[in-house]
Protein backbone atom coordinates (compact mmCIF):
# COMPACT_ATOMS: atom_id res chain seq x y z
CA UNK A 1 0.00 0.00 0.00
CA UNK A 2 0.97 3.64 -0.42
CA UNK A 3 -0.13 6.92 1.03
CA UNK A 4 -3.43 8.20 -0.30
CA UNK A 5 -4.76 11.75 -0.44
CA UNK A 6 -8.39 12.79 -0.83
CA UNK A 7 -8.95 16.20 -2.39
CA UNK A 8 -12.43 16.98 -1.10
CA UNK A 9 -14.61 19.78 -2.43
CA UNK A 10 -16.53 21.03 0.62
CA UNK A 11 -18.80 23.54 -1.06
CA UNK A 12 -19.09 27.28 -0.85
CA UNK A 13 -19.68 27.76 2.89
CA UNK A 14 -22.84 25.98 3.97
CA UNK A 15 -22.03 22.59 5.58
CA UNK A 16 -25.24 21.39 3.92
CA UNK A 17 -23.46 21.62 0.57
CA UNK A 18 -21.17 18.73 1.54
CA UNK A 19 -22.05 15.67 -0.55
CA UNK A 20 -22.49 12.08 0.59
CA UNK A 21 -19.35 11.15 -1.35
CA UNK A 22 -17.43 13.87 0.50
CA UNK A 23 -18.72 12.62 3.86
CA UNK A 24 -17.48 9.12 3.05
CA UNK A 25 -14.05 10.53 2.19
CA UNK A 26 -14.00 12.61 5.40
CA UNK A 27 -14.60 9.46 7.41
CA UNK A 28 -11.80 7.67 5.57
CA UNK A 29 -9.23 10.35 6.47
CA UNK A 30 -6.68 10.23 9.29
CA UNK A 31 -4.86 13.53 8.71
CA UNK A 32 -6.33 16.77 7.35
CA UNK A 33 -3.85 19.27 5.93
CA UNK A 34 -4.97 22.91 6.15
CA UNK A 35 -3.22 26.10 5.11
CA UNK A 36 -2.87 28.61 7.94
CA UNK A 37 -3.28 32.03 6.30
CA UNK A 38 -2.93 34.01 9.50
CA UNK A 39 -5.29 35.20 12.20
CA UNK A 40 -7.41 37.29 9.82
CA UNK A 41 -8.36 34.19 7.83
CA UNK A 42 -8.60 31.77 10.75
CA UNK A 43 -12.35 31.49 10.02
CA UNK A 44 -11.48 29.43 6.93
CA UNK A 45 -9.71 26.77 9.01
CA UNK A 46 -12.45 26.92 11.66
CA UNK A 47 -15.12 26.22 9.04
CA UNK A 48 -13.16 23.20 7.84
CA UNK A 49 -12.94 21.92 11.40
CA UNK A 50 -16.68 22.49 11.84
CA UNK A 51 -17.43 20.36 8.79
CA UNK A 52 -15.27 17.54 10.15
CA UNK A 53 -16.91 17.74 13.58
CA UNK A 54 -20.34 17.62 11.99
CA UNK A 55 -19.82 14.73 9.59
CA UNK A 56 -17.07 12.46 10.92
CA UNK A 57 -18.59 9.67 12.93
CA UNK A 58 -15.55 8.52 14.93
CA UNK A 59 -12.86 10.70 16.52
CA UNK A 60 -9.20 9.98 15.97
CA UNK A 61 -8.40 12.22 13.00
CA UNK A 62 -6.13 15.21 13.37
CA UNK A 63 -5.46 18.53 11.66
CA UNK A 64 -2.02 19.63 10.52
CA UNK A 65 -1.95 23.37 9.86
CA UNK A 66 0.71 24.55 7.43
CA UNK A 67 1.92 28.14 7.27
CA UNK A 68 0.93 29.50 3.88
CA UNK A 69 3.79 31.31 2.11
CA UNK A 70 2.94 34.82 0.99
CA UNK A 71 2.54 35.53 -2.70
CA UNK A 72 4.53 38.49 -3.98
CA UNK A 73 2.25 41.48 -4.52
CA UNK A 74 4.50 43.16 -7.07
CA UNK A 75 6.14 41.96 -10.26
CA UNK A 76 4.69 39.84 -13.05
CA UNK A 77 1.52 37.99 -12.02
CA UNK A 78 2.25 34.56 -13.50
CA UNK A 79 5.79 34.56 -12.14
CA UNK A 80 4.52 35.46 -8.66
CA UNK A 81 1.96 32.63 -8.78
CA UNK A 82 4.61 30.17 -10.00
CA UNK A 83 6.94 31.10 -7.13
CA UNK A 84 4.07 30.81 -4.64
CA UNK A 85 3.12 27.36 -5.94
CA UNK A 86 6.75 26.24 -5.70
CA UNK A 87 6.92 27.38 -2.07
CA UNK A 88 3.68 25.55 -1.28
CA UNK A 89 5.01 22.43 -3.01
CA UNK A 90 8.02 22.32 -0.71
CA UNK A 91 5.84 22.74 2.39
CA UNK A 92 3.32 20.12 1.30
CA UNK A 93 6.00 17.61 0.32
CA UNK A 94 7.62 17.81 3.74
CA UNK A 95 4.28 17.66 5.58
CA UNK A 96 2.96 14.62 3.70
CA UNK A 97 6.24 12.76 4.15
CA UNK A 98 6.49 13.58 7.86
CA UNK A 99 2.86 13.53 9.02
CA UNK A 100 1.38 10.69 6.99
CA UNK A 101 2.53 7.10 7.40
CA UNK A 102 3.47 5.00 4.36
CA UNK A 103 -0.08 3.59 4.15
CA UNK A 104 -1.89 6.56 5.72
CA UNK A 105 -4.82 8.52 4.32
CA UNK A 106 -4.74 12.32 4.27
CA UNK A 107 -6.96 15.01 2.81
CA UNK A 108 -7.02 18.58 1.62
CA UNK A 109 -10.42 20.29 1.92
CA UNK A 110 -10.93 22.55 -1.08
CA UNK A 111 -13.36 25.43 -0.83
CA UNK A 112 -16.06 25.03 -3.48
CA UNK A 113 -14.77 22.58 -6.09
CA UNK A 114 -11.09 21.66 -6.58
CA UNK A 115 -11.32 22.28 -10.34
CA UNK A 116 -12.36 25.94 -10.16
CA UNK A 117 -9.66 28.56 -9.55
CA UNK A 118 -8.01 26.39 -6.91
CA UNK A 119 -4.32 25.47 -6.80
CA UNK A 120 -4.59 22.18 -4.88
CA UNK A 121 -4.44 19.80 -7.85
CA UNK A 122 -1.57 21.61 -9.57
CA UNK A 123 0.50 21.61 -6.37
CA UNK A 124 -0.20 17.93 -5.63
CA UNK A 125 0.99 17.05 -9.15
CA UNK A 126 4.27 18.79 -8.31
CA UNK A 127 4.46 17.16 -4.86
CA UNK A 128 4.14 13.74 -6.53
CA UNK A 129 7.61 14.22 -8.00
CA UNK A 130 9.08 14.07 -4.47
CA UNK A 131 6.66 11.95 -2.41
CA UNK A 132 4.95 8.72 -3.41
CA UNK A 133 1.16 8.78 -2.98
CA UNK A 134 -2.08 8.29 -4.88
CA UNK A 135 -4.99 10.70 -4.79
CA UNK A 136 -8.60 11.10 -5.82
CA UNK A 137 -10.86 14.13 -6.23
CA UNK A 138 -14.32 14.58 -4.72
CA UNK A 139 -16.30 17.33 -6.50
CA UNK A 140 -18.04 20.06 -4.51
CA UNK A 141 -20.72 22.71 -4.89
CA UNK A 142 -19.10 25.76 -6.46
CA UNK A 143 -19.58 29.42 -5.64
CA UNK A 144 -21.08 29.73 -9.12
CA UNK A 145 -23.80 27.21 -8.30
CA UNK A 146 -24.44 28.78 -4.90
CA UNK A 147 -24.64 32.27 -6.44
CA UNK A 148 -27.24 31.38 -9.05
CA UNK A 149 -29.25 29.32 -6.56
CA UNK A 150 -29.36 32.12 -4.00
CA UNK A 151 -30.41 34.65 -6.66
CA UNK A 152 -32.83 32.08 -8.17
CA UNK A 153 -31.60 32.62 -11.72
CA UNK A 154 -30.26 30.41 -14.52
CA UNK A 155 -26.57 30.70 -15.27
CA UNK A 156 -26.97 31.09 -19.03
CA UNK A 157 -29.34 32.68 -21.49
CA UNK A 158 -31.18 30.23 -23.76
CA UNK A 159 -28.65 28.54 -26.04
CA UNK A 160 -25.90 31.01 -25.09
CA UNK A 161 -22.40 30.43 -23.66
CA UNK A 162 -21.06 31.77 -20.37
CA UNK A 163 -17.55 33.15 -19.91
CA UNK A 164 -15.77 32.12 -16.70
CA UNK A 165 -13.06 34.65 -15.93
CA UNK A 166 -11.24 36.78 -13.34
CA UNK A 167 -11.42 40.44 -12.50
CA UNK A 168 -8.04 41.09 -14.10
CA UNK A 169 -9.10 39.41 -17.35
CA UNK A 170 -12.41 41.30 -17.34
CA UNK A 171 -10.55 44.61 -17.14
CA UNK A 172 -8.12 43.63 -19.88
CA UNK A 173 -10.45 41.83 -22.30
CA UNK A 174 -13.98 42.86 -21.47
CA UNK A 175 -16.97 40.60 -22.12
CA UNK A 176 -20.05 40.04 -24.21
CA UNK A 177 -23.10 37.96 -23.35
CA UNK A 178 -22.83 36.48 -19.83
CA UNK A 179 -19.74 36.17 -17.63
CA UNK A 180 -19.01 34.78 -14.17
CA UNK A 181 -16.20 36.73 -12.51
CA UNK A 182 -14.10 35.38 -9.65
CA UNK A 183 -10.95 36.54 -7.85
CA UNK A 184 -11.79 40.21 -8.25
CA UNK A 185 -10.37 42.42 -5.50
CA UNK A 186 -10.85 45.58 -7.60
CA UNK A 187 -14.60 45.54 -8.35
CA UNK A 188 -13.81 45.31 -12.04
CA UNK A 189 -17.52 45.27 -12.92
CA UNK A 190 -17.29 49.06 -12.61
CA UNK A 191 -15.54 49.08 -16.01
CA UNK A 192 -18.69 47.65 -17.65
CA UNK A 193 -21.46 49.76 -19.20
CA UNK A 194 -23.92 51.08 -16.60
CA UNK A 195 -26.82 49.03 -18.02
CA UNK A 196 -24.97 45.70 -17.56
CA UNK A 197 -26.89 43.41 -15.21
CA UNK A 198 -25.02 42.10 -12.15
CA UNK A 199 -25.83 39.44 -9.55
CA UNK A 200 -23.23 39.59 -6.74
CA UNK A 201 -22.73 37.42 -3.68
CA UNK A 202 -20.19 37.22 -0.86
CA UNK A 203 -19.69 34.65 1.92
CA UNK A 204 -22.20 32.49 0.07
CA UNK A 205 -23.88 29.86 2.20
CA UNK A 206 -22.70 31.35 5.50
CA UNK A 207 -24.40 33.45 8.17
CA UNK A 208 -22.56 36.49 6.79
CA UNK A 209 -23.91 36.07 3.26
CA UNK A 210 -24.39 39.25 1.20
CA UNK A 211 -26.47 39.40 -1.98
CA UNK A 212 -27.06 42.34 -4.34
CA UNK A 213 -28.63 42.44 -7.82
CA UNK A 214 -29.40 45.18 -10.31
CA UNK A 215 -27.54 47.05 -13.02
CA UNK A 216 -23.96 48.19 -12.60
CA UNK A 217 -25.19 51.78 -12.72
CA UNK A 218 -27.79 51.17 -10.02
CA UNK A 219 -25.89 48.99 -7.54
CA UNK A 220 -22.21 49.04 -8.53
CA UNK A 221 -21.18 51.67 -5.98
CA UNK A 222 -23.19 49.92 -3.27
CA UNK A 223 -21.48 46.59 -3.98
CA UNK A 224 -18.03 48.23 -3.86
CA UNK A 225 -18.84 49.85 -0.51
CA UNK A 226 -20.31 46.65 0.95
CA UNK A 227 -17.27 44.70 -0.17
CA UNK A 228 -14.84 47.16 1.45
CA UNK A 229 -16.80 47.19 4.72
CA UNK A 230 -17.15 43.39 4.85
CA UNK A 231 -13.48 42.78 4.13
CA UNK A 232 -12.45 45.22 6.86
CA UNK A 233 -14.85 43.57 9.31
CA UNK A 234 -13.85 39.95 8.64
CA UNK A 235 -10.27 40.35 7.43
CA UNK A 236 -11.08 38.36 4.28
CA UNK A 237 -13.79 38.06 1.66
CA UNK A 238 -14.83 35.48 -0.90
CA UNK A 239 -17.21 36.85 -3.50
CA UNK A 240 -18.23 36.23 -7.08
CA UNK A 241 -20.72 37.68 -9.52
CA UNK A 242 -22.55 37.06 -12.76
CA UNK A 243 -22.67 39.76 -15.41
CA UNK A 244 -25.07 39.87 -18.33
CA UNK A 245 -24.75 42.40 -21.10
CA UNK A 246 -27.90 44.29 -22.05
CA UNK A 247 -29.63 43.21 -25.27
Amino acid sequence: MTRHIHVIGIGAGDPGYVTVQAIEALNDTQVFFAMDKGEQKSDLVALRREICTRFIREPGYRFVELADPKRAADGEYREAVSDWHAARTRIWSAAIAEELGPDGVGAFLAWGDPSLYDSTLRILDAVAADVEFSFDVIPGITAVQALTARHRIPLNEVGEPVLLTTGRQLRERGMSGSAVVMLDADCSFQTCPAHTRIWWGAYLGTGDELLVAGTVGEVGARIAALRTQARARHGWIMDTYLLRAAD
